[in-house]
């Protein structure tokens, strides 16, 4: 199978005339929660059942980051620069303060715990978007396999400022990755029930954003083969998706424009480098780049 599928002329553009995907750090047990730290100039990666965040550096290479993690899945930086990380087994949302220290951004909904937390997103406004399926239940070696004390799996939202926390959706079998469009007008959100069943979900679903809810909940891809895991957009709106043969790269449409394939299973990936047209890709065992002509979307500021 050829490393590049172009099924439109704007992928090929995006790619150039010769793409590389280079790896950059291998040995992993399951690559997730890929993150690009512009403070740190470094992209950080959850190394989920090895319970630790791993790093990688132009200048330093490969480094542990931060063990243990309690086994965290999905990473993101807000405005200030502080790493924000959904866990597993801690089941629970984390903001690392710039000191070093940890604050707990969420960790219960209606006076019972998270299940498992998984992905992250943070809109300019500061509140914080996160997803909780109940893998950290079903995967004791990613997890903790207690029982549920949500009894679904729900999207939710927490005020930046006073970390109030609001369900915003619990129409979703599995939800997972979650992102931002450019403009923050549509949230996109991914249903990874397949994972349990092949008769289950494995789409991305876009929502308008009004406020501090979702409206207008629509398909935006089902996705081949396996399911969406973490997606990322760029400036111009294109998502993203680590999926089950690599990276494919939707427009806003919901066209597919091309893939990029991987030798394992993709996971998530971030845009990274200081022009950030780097996508870095955690594909189950390493994490690979390539260098790109389109930059990823960056959060507006107030």
């Amino acid at each position: 199978m050829e490393q590049f599928e172009v099924f439109d002329d704007e992928f090929q553009r995006i790619l150039g005339s010769n793409p590389e995907l280079i790896q950059r750090a291998g040995g992993l047990a399951f690559a997730e929660g890929v993150c690009w730290v512009p403070r740190l100039n470094k992209v950080i990666a959850s190394d989920i059942p090895n319970n630790r965040i791993v790093s990688w550096g132009k200048s330093e290479g490969f480094g542990i980051y931060r063990e243990p993690s309690g086994c965290s899945n999905g990473n993101t930086v807000d405005r200030e620069g502080r790493i924000i990380s959904c866990l597993t087994r801690g089941r629970a949302v984390v903001r690392e303060e710039l000191d070093g220290t940890m604050t707990t951004i969420a960790n219960s909904f209606k006076g019972g715990k998270l299940t498992s937390p998984n992905d992250v997103s943070v809109k300019s406004d500061g509140s914080i978007w996160f997803t909780d399926p109940d893998y950290g239940f079903l995967h004791l070696e990613l997890g903790h396999g207690e029982k549920p004390e949500q009894d679904r799996n729900r999207v939710f939202r927490v005020d930046g400022d006073t970390l109030d926390i609001s369900m915003v959706s619990e129409d979703f079998d599995k939800p997972n990755g979650i992102t931002f469009s450019p403009d923050e007008s549509v949230l996109y959100i991914g249903d990874t029930g397949r994972t349990h069943g092949d008769f289950r979900p494995h789409n991305l679903m876009a929502f308008d954003v009004a406020g501090d809810k979702l409206a207008n909940p629509r398909l935006f891809a089902d996705v081949e083969p396996h399911v969406p895991d973490g997606f990322r957009a760029d400036v111009n709106g294109n998502i993203w998706v680590a999926a089950g043969d690599g990276v494919q790269v939707f427009n806003p449409a919901g066209n597919l424009l091309g893939k990029i394939h991987t030798p394992e299973i993709s996971a998530n990936l971030s845009f990274g480098m200081p022009d950030g047209q780097t996508l870095f890709i955690g594909a189950t065992s390493s994490i690979w780049s390539i260098e790109l002509n389109i930059a990823g979307a960056t959060r507006p500021t107030n």
